[in-house]
């Protein structure tokens, strides 16, 4: 009788292990041009490009520092008030952009740190904020 059940064990044994071997992966090396035919589509996949920060970021980034509120905190009548930007002839978007790139005097040119499309903005935003009275 254990011959017989040994028999029986070693029988469900291996039809455990045929079962199991049914089920496990086979590897095949296959060329790569049949694993990637040129017709095949591919996959691509695109960053997300960082949206630029709004004019009124960059001002406040870049600017706000001695221009809070449109003022100055250096020198008081080098504000961005639009009569003092008129007076000192930066009443238009180009020549705010032309100080904001250069500088001038004890401020700081930003030519080196921003890009244009971000001094364009900031120009902008200055000529409009000093047209509205900040």
């Amino acid at each position: 009788m254990a011959k017989a059940m040994a028999k029986a064990a070693v029988g469900m044994g291996i039809a455990v292990a045929f079962a199991i071997a049914s089920f496990a992966p086979v590897a095949i090396a296959l060329p790569l041009s049949q694993l990637a035919p040129e017709s095949a589509p591919t996959l691509t996949i695109e960053t997300p490009s960082a949206e630029a920060p709004s004019p009124a970021i960059l001002f406040e980034q870049n600017c706000a520092g001695c221009h809070v509120n449109g003022g100055n905190i250096i020198r008081r009548g080098k504000n961005l008030k639009r009569r003092a930007m008129v007076r000192n002839g930066y009443g238009e978007v180009d020549a705010i952009a032309h100080i904001i790139t250069n500088g001038k005097g004890i401020m700081s040119a930003y030519g080196d740190r921003l890009n244009e499309t971000e001094i364009s903005a900031i120009a902008q935003y200055v000529h409009e904020k000093s047209e509205a009275g900040w």
